[in-house]
């Protein structure tokens, strides 16, 4: 028996009625040989953590753009984040940490710099060329890892597919929206974690940063825990016990009336008043410029694509703009719309030149 084969046969011993056995996943787009120490969901994962997008999220904004400082989190720690919280859920309910990790490593590869302004300023800025297109991030998603990851796409199983194309939830409440939910459990862990996992961390992020106090913080936040770590885990053991044995993944009433007061919160305090949000609308108008830029002389940078019509030019800009990092984004624009200095060779011919200015001339 291969590794693999004992694997999947603890997962039949082991795992929850409920939870998605790797032996019984609904497959790849494109059949493959299975790996004889793999399963599929450890396989989908590891390509994941290794493709070049996931690596790029530890440059793209979560919430805070540019800040100074060493320990803001950005979206690759995000992503961990929300992982961890994912995985030891999971884990307590008896369900698929593979596939659940998968999906969690995968929900946000398609971000674009800047983090939601950038979303934003891109599904605004192709609808000019494109007008029944539009950009959204778990859309995007799934399109690095079906067509643009690698040579064609990193073929991900059908259920890490399904997690990461219905992981969001923007601003609505966790129970709305419910016929949007993934068809597993393990992608309803990765939804409410991520809910779970930005609103604590952007909490932290945001008395670092100064834009709140921990004095000030509402009775919704500080009657959950005095830390990040409380406050997790106390809504970690609220979807577990409220979970348990139950077809779906759910906070109790209390806590999640908690969680919805701690967004609304969040939303008027720093997502959308806050000082540290001043710079959104510049890097909107990067953004913005950066696609009409490439759109207008399309043929010049991207000689090699076939695409026809303007939609298809559209949505190639798109990804090549949603695949840059902050740094990689601001650099672009620098080399694009900022003039360049005129630099002589020679320093001291500078300086010769300089002094000269001011010599009486030669009667």
């Amino acid at each position: 028996m291969l590794i693999r084969e004992r694997m999947e046969e603890r997962e039949r011993r082991i795992l929850s009625p409920l939870a998605v056995k790797s032996a019984e996943s609904r497959g790849r787009e494109v059949p493959e040989r299975e790996c004889d120490v793999r399963t599929c969901f450890q396989r989908d994962r590891d390509r994941i953590m290794y493709s070049k997008a996931f690596r790029r999220l530890k440059h793209k904004t979560q919430v805070f753009i540019s800040p100074e400082g060493d320990h803001y989190r950005t979206r690759l720690t995000h992503t961990l984040e929300v992982a961890q919280i994912a995985r030891t859920t999971a884990r307590a309910l008896l369900l698929n940490e593979d596939l659940t990790e998968a999906i969690g490593f995968g929900h946000d590869l398609g971000h674009a710099p800047f983090g939601h302004a950038g979303e934003e300023a891109l599904d605004e800025v192709i609808k000019e060329y494109a007008p029944d297109q539009g950009f959204k991030h778990h859309i995007q998603s799934l399109r690095v890892v079906e067509e643009l990851e690698g040579a064609g796409g990193l073929n991900p199983t059908w259920e890490v597919r399904d997690g990461i194309s219905h992981h969001t939830k923007g601003r609505d409440n966790l129970e709305m929206n419910t016929d949007y939910l993934p068809s597993t459990l393990e992608g309803e862990v990765v939804r409410i974690s991520d809910r779970l996992a930005y609103l604590n961390h952007d909490i932290d992020d945001a008395i670092r940063g100064g834009i709140l106090r921990e004095e000030d913080l509402p009775d919704c936040i500080v009657r959950l825990g005095e830390n990040v770590s409380q406050r997790v885990n106390a809504m970690v053991r609220d979807i577990i016990e409220n979970s348990w044995e139950r077809p779906r993944i759910a906070l109790s009433p209390e806590m999640l009336a908690l969680t919805e007061e701690i967004k609304e919160y969040l939303f008027d305090a720093v997502y959308l008043n806050s000082q540290a949000k001043k710079e959104e609308e510049k890097a909107k108008s990067l953004v913005r410029n950066l696609f009409r830029f490439y759109m207008e002389r399309f043929e010049s940078f991207f000689p090699q694509a076939h695409e026809e019509t303007t939609a298809q030019k559209a949505r190639h800009v798109c990804d090549y703009i949603a695949g840059m990092t902050d740094r990689f984004a601001i650099s672009r624009f620098g080399r694009l719309f900022v003039p360049k200095v005129w630099k002589l060779e020679d320093e001291a011919q500078s300086v010769e030149d300089f002094e000269a200015q001011g010599r009486p001339g030669r009667g």
